[in-house]
């Protein structure tokens, strides 16, 4: 007996959106598991993520869909798409094309650590950052 087809695109009906519609996604580097960033996605971009293989949010300052690396090249591939247990998080596991994935020029939006009370910057800007690529 074979399962039934799922139909294109149902899944994104079982993401438990919050009230504006959009669902936190985190961006994991597939091939050390480190945290790159956290975004948001709207149903359209989960939906173009799947379609395209590439990471696609929507970004609030912009008010649009925002794929990653549009303007700067640090695209993310997309290997896989998870859901939490809540279906209310997002979890992009991606290659990164390119080592930048925070607007700052870090690899990581979570470059500072607490130490004794104090945040520390812990990671090295790698590319000056652009006016132009922010959330």
């Amino acid at each position: 007996m074979t399962a039934p087809a799922a139909r294109p695109g149902g899944w994104v009906e079982q993401v438990q959106f919050g009230p504006s519609d959009l669902v936190p996604v985190v961006a994991q580097d597939a091939n050390d598991g480190r945290v790159l960033m956290v975004a948001w996605a709207d149903r359209a971009a989960l939906l173009e993520t799947e379609h395209s293989g590439y990471a696609v949010y929507f970004s609030r300052s912009r008010g649009r869909l925002w794929r990653k690396g549009e303007e700067s090249g640090h695209r993310q591939k997309v290997r896989e798409i998870r859901l939490d247990c809540d279906a209310d998080v997002v979890l992009y596991v991606v290659e990164p094309e390119g080592a930048i994935a925070c607007h700052t020029g870090r690899a990581s939006c979570f470059y500072r650590r607490l130490e004794h009370g104090d945040w520390v910057t812990v990671d090295p800007v790698l590319e000056p950052p652009r006016a132009t690529e922010q959330a």
